[in-house]
């Protein structure tokens, strides 16, 4: 059985543009993976950037887990210059509390269409 099947959630990615061959979240155990794109890409880094944060808060919630649980994060930038921008979202999205901030790396790459960033993250679960 793969890690997909083995989550018994099922999900309304609303929040999230289709992207095919993969799934936008997946869960095993106390553990969820979880990929954040903006639905529209024709706005700028900074919608983008919010977008993808909200879409991420909708998949950890949907997996049982949310942002103050995330251990690991790839942040995917088509460009590099985007990143200040895209820090001042994310450091707004996380809090103040430094127990909250997960390890991070941002990455230059190339990404699909429009698209000008993309989020991974590795999350725990929430106890029941």
């Amino acid at each position: 059985m793969t890690l997909a099947q083995q989550s018994n959630k099922k999900h309304d990615h609303t929040n999230q543009r289709p992207i095919f061959g993969r799934n936008a979240s997946s869960a095993y155990k106390d553990l969820v993976w979880a990929v954040g794109t903006a639905k529209d890409t024709t706005v700028g880094i900074e919608e983008q950037t919010t977008q993808t944060l909200a879409a991420l808060d909708n998949l950890l919630q949907e997996q049982g887990s949310h942002r103050s649980q995330i251990a690991s994060a790839q942040v995917y930038l088509t460009n590099m210059a985007n990143k200040s921008a895209m820090d001042r979202i994310w450091c707004d999205w996380l809090g103040d509390d430094p127990q909250h901030w997960p390890q991070r790396v941002c990455i230059g790459v190339d990404l699909h269409g429009d698209m000008l960033i993309e989020i991974s993250v590795t999350a725990v679960r929430l106890e029941d």
